[in-house]
């Protein structure tokens, strides 16, 4: 207490922050945290005055900036938040990401590392290589470092346990083949296509296991492919999605732990300050930036998966019949009664039922079937869709028939979704559910998009992944937005490329039926850059009219410079700034520093996608790092050219010995 009555009652607060151990603290934390000590400096009969004397300090200071070069052609600014050493081993790492011979062998060459030198030596060499260039660290814990580091130059982290599993093409056909396959196409193959096929939309081959392209690791690099064992390895992998979100929250919960023994050891009474904080602070501590990815595959039977998405796409056919093929019924404002003419007209009467479920608001019909009623853990799948067939004149069903435990597994899969978005929401950390192939897309966009129905009426932490490269991917964010804006609730939405491309394309040539790729490289840029401009004018829609332009999020999430630049430039027309926190940007870790910092630098929404994990489980995951690098030559050399410069730039300086230190705040 003798140091209390030595200071100035007045500035007491001022000086709390001031203190040398609170330097690291960002203006965001200090003004979650400024409340809290108000509250208490009462209760220590503080004056007024102090708080308010802090809130003037903290309000007046302006972020640090630094002006954006569009060319991405600044390699101290790129490079800043490395080490010279890093400098010096990223190059390396592009080096030996150039060659051929090394990228197409690297999997048998680390297998060979490992035998010939042991795990630990090959562990420490790794380190020292690529593990150390493009994963963070072994957990949770190591990784800290790494993120305060990326913060402190205005980037913030998506968390990722990059653990793989290993498995041979043969251990990964005979699970997918056996995962794929209700029990009764496993009975009866052609009954069960027959039961629904001839019905509506005739037979969709692409939603069938085919054991050509059963490993979905088939001719796809940059991306991550489950396989499904048994329920208990999906529990499991919950678990794990659980950690991440736990771990993005935890990245400033470490922080403050931290400063709590910090504070200790210099003043005793400051105990009571920080204990009481980070009591609060626990279930806010990403300020609601956090973001964390999962896929769908990992939660569930991908049987699943197929049959629901089959049943959406015959569900689009026959909406498509009833409009006339003039696309999806929430287009058209059409009421429940005009539906009820139609279905007369077409010689279909005992629709009563089926009329019942229809999701409506006040502009008329927005779906026909109850896809919210996904969500719910005690609906039964088979008996949800049924749908007049305009053909034979009565109710069909769209789903061929799932056994109980199908069922079970079902609303397995659907608690494991909920569960992850409620930790998400608990911990005010996003939660982006990723893209995976076309066979299984449908289901995942119209689960993801109830679960943004369900979770997003006051914030974004759902987001939906939109692959570019697919032909109908403007339609179908068009729709979403439309869904969103009729039923009230925040859109969310990652767009990417697309990591499936050449299966993709060969799965549709062996199994017959039409390309859903984009014919050209520039055809999928100006989907992309269509699919941005579509979400950009809704956001300005929302500002002109007094909304929340925060009601539609989205992430560019691209390695293209065209298309960053492209992204700057809309944002600019559609007067939406970094501060309005709609738009923001993301690259891999270990990939594109050039495009990244900089951005964040400047004022912009940037993320790293951080992968972490044990050296000798992600071996994987570097794989396809290598073999991505090798296919991206026009970027690689860009970016060897500026750790070049940067490394020549620091050697003409004397600044080889530089040790960074940021001191920006991420938007």
């Amino acid at each position: 207490m003798a140091f209390l009555k030595a200071a100035d009652q007045k500035n007491i607060l001022y000086i709390y922050f001031k203190r040398p151990f609170c330097s690291f603290i960002t203006n965001k934390q200090k003004k979650i945290v400024l409340p809290l000590l108000y509250d208490l400096s009462v209760q220590m009969r503080f004056t007024a005055v102090s708080a308010t004397a802090v809130k003037h300090v903290i309000d007046t200071q302006v972020p640090k900036r630094d002006p954006l070069d569009l060319t991405f052609a600044n390699p101290e600014a790129a490079f800043k938040s490395k080490t010279t050493w890093e400098v010096v081993r990223a190059l390396i790492v592009y080096h030996l990401c150039s060659s051929s011979y090394l990228v197409e062998n690297n999997t048998k060459l680390m297998k060979l590392g490992q035998t010939i030198l042991g795990k630990n030596l090959f562990g420490k060499v790794m380190k020292m290589s690529f593990y150390g260039h493009f994963v963070a660290g072994e957990d949770q814990h190591s990784i800290i470092p790494t993120l305060q580091r990326l913060r402190s130059f205005g980037v913030k982290p998506i968390l990722d346990y990059s653990v793989e599993e290993d498995i041979s093409q043969e251990e990964a056909e005979k699970r997918e083949i056996e995962s794929s396959m209700s029990e009764l196409e496993k009975r009866d193959k052609s009954a069960a296509a027959d039961e629904v096929g001839a019905a509506v939309g005739g037979v969709l081959p692409q939603f069938h296991v085919d054991k050509n392209f059963a490993d979905r690791r088939y001719k796809v690099a940059s991306a991550r492919t489950y396989f499904y064992l048994n329920e208990a390895t999906c529990e499991r992998n919950v678990e794990i999605f659980q950690d991440c979100l736990q771990s993005e929250a935890k990245e400033s919960i470490e922080i403050w732990t931290w400063f709590q023994i910090r504070m200790i050891t210099e003043e005793a009474m400051y105990w009571t300050f920080t204990k009481n904080i980070i009591k609060i602070l626990r279930l806010s501590a990403t300020y609601g930036t956090g973001l964390a990815a999962i896929k769908m595959t990992a939660l569930g039977r991908p049987q699943l998966l197929l049959q629901l998405s089959e049943v959406i796409m015959r569900a689009r056919k026959f909406a498509s019949e009833i409009m006339g093929g003039r696309g999806n019924v929430i287009g058209h404002n059409i009421s429940v009664e005009d539906l009820e003419k139609r279905l007369v007209q077409a010689g279909i009467k005992d629709t009563k039922k089926f009329l019942e479920k229809v999701t409506t608001d006040s502009q008329g019909v927005i779906h026909l079937f109850p896809w919210s009623g996904l969500l719910n853990e005690k609906s039964e799948l088979s008996d949800t869709f049924r749908v007049p067939c305009l053909n034979e004149k009565r109710m069909v069903r769209l789903l061929s028939q799932l056994s109980q435990k199908e069922e079970e597994m079902f609303r397995n899969m659907v608690r494991r979704l909920n569960v992850l978005v409620q930790t998400a929401k608990a911990l005010d950390v996003r939660l982006m559910v990723d893209a995976e192939q076309t066979y299984f897309q449908p289901a995942i966009s119209r689960l993801t998009v109830e679960l943004m129905q369900k979770y997003n009426q006051e914030k974004t932490i759902v987001f939906n992944t939109y692959q570019c490269y697919l032909r109908e991917t403007l339609n179908e964010v068009k729709t979403d937005l439309n869904q969103a804006y009729r039923q009230k609730f925040y859109f969310g939405a990652k767009l990417v490329r697309g990591a499936y491309m050449d299966q993709e394309r060969a799965r549709a040539k062996a199994l017959n039926y039409p390309d859903p790729i984009n014919p050209t490289y520039e055809a999928t840029t100006e989907m992309y850059h269509n699919t941005l401009t579509e979400c950009l004018s809704r956001v300005k829609q929302l500002k002109e009219t007094g909304d929340a332009a925060k009601k539609v999020s989205v992430m560019v999430a691209s390695h293209n410079e065209d298309t960053i630049r492209f992204a700057i430039k809309k944002m600019k027309e559609e007067g939406v700034s970094p501060e309005d926190k709609v738009i923001c940007f993301g690259q891999l870790y270990g990939m594109c520093d050039y495009i990244t910092f900089p951005l964040g630098q400047a004022g912009y929404s940037a993320y790293k996608y951080i992968p972490y994990g044990p050296v000798n489980e992600v071996l994987p995951y570097l794989s396809r790092r290598a073999t991505e690098n090798k296919s991206v030559l026009k970027k690689l050399e860009k970016e060897k050219k500026l750790l070049s410069e940067e490394l020549w730039r620091r050697l003409k300086t004397g600044t080889i010995f530089y040790t960074p230190k940021g001191e920006y705040e991420p938007v």
